[in-house]
């Protein structure tokens, strides 16, 4: 084997990151390619990199950087249309455009495509992804499609977060949808698919799912991941009543407005209903079966690091809505309560003028920092402002109301936790 130089876009996601990796042990060249240099760099440090928006190379002559390649892998996507993602134009007309530019520079092109894939389905996602899929074909490059059901990693996102994050509540096992049935793959599967669709020539031309033989019930599916992640079987099963799931889904849209991309929105729910199911027999008949979800997992082999983070994924919704409520609430509470909350200022001296516009200035900058919290792009830094003012705080009423340290109530003394819940929701808002 002749060592080849490949691009891989969405490099730093939770297939990308998988595939460069294994392109690399192989002794291939990787580039990755995506919309984030700081992610790549985290993700995939010393892996040379290249810049790029996918939704904005839809014509053929926008996807020059391909000569010099032998291959593409396409492991970008997006799981519904939003702010940052045009499922349309990163789906479809990006990759009809690649195709093209790839059958005109003879490089070949790998697809990652997702299971139910179709351009009569109901869902943008899959319709969108279907669409990309016979253009690439239809494009005369040489080029394989690779459908994966649902993806097993070490890492975790999206999908596979929800189902870490639901096996990880102690005791009680919460569950949506118990009828809904998914087949799953390893990572490690789908890099042996992408390795053999560049090395060989056995794929070329062909749509292939890569899912286990038998589809697992959700229950089935969380229950194993209690297992692997090394936590007791749940004691109480509470599901989910089904009016309250499209409102669930609703409210997760509404969040992604904001930049939350959670996997509980519509396009997620709407494949769980719709239970896609995928056909193994065409890739067991190429090379072997797909493991169960059982022998994926074990695969995976994982461990306490995996099993706090699905924790901390479970706690990091709980902490942002306990601080943003707090800072609202206290910059609220400080303008409906004024002259209270000038009191003690009064009493230390300061003019009325001075302590009201004190008292206004930072209940303003509480409000403000509540908000900025609950919009993800800007919710890491509001928690580390949230530190930084509680510090402020602490500092200033230590030196002007030093006697509120000896205060029943605590006031100064409660600055220390909020400081520290501050400083942890930072942590676990820490993006991929």
């Amino acid at each position: 084997m002749t060592e080849k130089h490949i691009l891989v876009l969405g490099a730093y996601g939770l297939i990308g990151a998988e595939v460069v990796t294994a392109l690399r042990r192989a002794g291939h060249r990787v580039t990755g390619a995506g919309r984030s240099s700081r992610a790549a760099h985290r993700r995939l440090p010393g892996v040379e990199f290249l810049t790029l928006d996918m939704a904005q190379t839809t014509s053929p002559g926008a996807w020059h950087m391909l000569q010099g390649f032998d291959a593409v892998v396409n492991c970008a996507g997006a799981l519904q249309d939003g702010p940052d993602a045009d499922l349309e134009a990163l789906h479809h007309h990006a990759l009809a455009a690649l195709g093209i530019a790839a059958c005109r520079s003879n490089t070949r092109v790998v697809q990652i495509s997702a299971v139910g894939a179709s351009p009569d389905s109901p869902i943008p996602f899959l319709a969108s992804k279907a669409r990309g899929d016979m253009a690439l074909l239809a494009s005369g490059a040489e080029a394989t499609v690779l459908r994966p059901g649902l993806v097993l990693a070490r890492s975790a996102y999206g999908g596979t977060t929800l189902i870490r994050m639901l096996a990880s509540v102690p005791l009680i096992q919460p569950l949506a949808l118990p009828e809904a049935k998914l087949q799953s793959v390893g990572t490690a599967d789908i890099c042996t698919a992408v390795l053999r669709a560049i090395e060989t020539d056995d794929l070329l031309g062909q749509q292939l799912d890569l899912v286990e033989t038998t589809p697992q019930s959700l229950p089935q599916i969380i229950a194993t991941h209690r297992h692997a992640l090394g936590l007791s079987p749940a004691r109480a099963t509470l599901t989910l009543p089904g009016w309250m799931i499209p409102m669930t889904a609703k409210s997760a849209d509404l969040l992604g407005r904001l930049g939350w991309r959670s996997p509980l929105r519509s396009t997620a729910i709407s494949v769980l209903k719709n239970t896609p199911i995928g056909d193994p027999a065409p890739w067991s008949r190429l090379a072997s079966a797909v493991p169960t979800l059982e022998q994926s997992l074990e695969q995976l082999q994982l461990g306490p690091e995996h099993r706090a983070q699905a924790r901390a994924a479970l706690l990091m919704p709980l902490c942002v809505s306990t601080l943003a409520l707090f800072w609202g609430f206290s910059g609220v509470m400080g303008v409906l309560s004024l002259p209270a909350a000038m009191r003690t200022l009064l009493e230390m001296g300061w003019s009325a003028g001075l302590a009201k516009l004190s008292v206004l200035f930072w209940s303003v900058i509480d409000i403000l920092l509540a908000a900025a919290l609950l919009y993800r792009p800007w919710a890491q830094k509001a928690a580390l402002a949230m530190a930084g003012v509680s510090a402020i705080y602490l500092v200033m009423g230590t030196v002007v109301t030093p006697h509120l340290w000896a205060d029943p109530l605590g006031p100064l003394a409660k600055i220390g936790p909020a400081l520290m819940l501050a400083l942890v929701t930072a942590h676990l808002l820490e993006d991929r």
